[in-house]
């Protein structure tokens, strides 16, 4: 069996090992995505039987002009860059990561919002200035310094993620709102309680995002979900960057309807350098890492190994499309 990895830098910058699946077949790894050049990924998938992508598109004509192609592995949850149907009618199975970076991107979370609470790297930079040597006072601080116990978050998709996210944020004495379209009644405690969307914007401290990217989600904080919300809200987003319309945040940050935000993804990545969140007052953006830990990308190159595993034993897992 010939294998190809079509963009495999980001799963593994040479940390890792394809060993896995070098031992089920002939292994190519490329390293970076060919990005929208369907002559070029189609070049690169040959005659392979089985073909992994992480941000590399799967369309349709890709699918139906791949001469062997069996199995599509995602080295990620979302698959929203394969043409799911396409594959279906070929009879090809798109198999996906869940659950791979779960404690990961939930500890991202709360470490975005702790940075905007106490804004810990800027202070640490003062003081490699200088500022505490010279202080006449025995500590100082530029900013609020927030305490997050007795505070409601509230999290819009309440599946593996938004759950391990409230776990910590209870730990830290903070109340949960959830919103989800699957509501399991055995998750709900004195701390945690299922709501509506608008009572969650209206009664949240924190609004933290960890729904998936759907018709009905994309958007879903815009200039009139702000407005129902808290003057001085904080919102964490490390889900999908298209769950907010960014021009309609960044006028909520500079007016200070928005207190802060703390980012791990946007609409378009990497971040162009018109993105009007770059000059947002009080937003901290990172280059979409909650779930790159070693620990958790190691998860993901043992389920994508399985997954293909099991594909070639006659009993494909993690099937998005069947």
């Amino acid at each position: 069996m010939r294998i190809v990895v079509l963009d495999g830098y980001t799963e593994n910058p040479g940390d890792l090992s394809w060993s896995g699946l070098e031992e089920l077949g002939d292994l190519v790894v490329y390293e970076k995505a060919p990005a929208n050049d369907t002559k070029e990924i189609l070049k690169r998938i040959g005659g392979s039987e089985a073909i992994y992508t992480n941000k590399t598109p799967i369309s349709k004509e890709v699918i139906d002009t791949a001469p062997n192609l069996k199995f599509i592995g995602v080295l990620a949850t979302g698959y929203n860059l394969v043409d799911v149907n396409a594959a279906k009618e070929k009879g090809i199975p798109v198999c996906n990561i869940p659950a791979y970076g779960t404690e990961a991107v939930a500890q991202f979370a709360i470490a975005l919002l702790l940075e905007i609470c106490h804004h810990v790297a800027h202070h640490s930079d003062q003081v490699y200035k200088g500022r505490w040597e010279n202080s006449q006072h025995f500590c100082f601080w530029d900013y609020p310094l927030i305490e997050l116990s007795g505070k409601t978050m509230g999290i819009i998709g309440f599946g593996r993620i938004g759950q391990a996210t409230a776990r910590i944020a209870q730990a830290l004495g903070m109340k949960i709102l959830a919103n989800s379209s699957h509501v399991k009644p055995e998750l709900e405690s004195e701390t945690c309680k299922y709501t509506d969307l608008d009572t969650l914007l209206r009664e949240s401290d924190v609004i933290s995002l960890h729904c998936p990217l759907f018709p009905e989600t994309e958007g879903i904080i815009n200039k009139d979900s702000i407005a129902k919300m808290k003057d001085g809200v904080i919102i964490i987003n490390n889900s999908r960057g298209q769950l907010i319309v960014e021009q309609d945040l960044a006028d909520a940050l500079n007016s200070g309807k928005v207190y802060s935000a703390g980012l791990d993804v946007v609409s378009a990545e990497p971040i162009r350098g018109d993105n009007p969140l770059l000059k947002a007052k009080n937003c901290f953006i990172t280059p979409h890492i909650s779930w790159a830990s070693r620990e958790s990308r190691r998860r993901l190159m043992d389920i994508a190994v399985d997954n293909l595993r099991q594909f070639v034993k006659g009993s494909p897992v993690n099937v998005v499309n069947m």
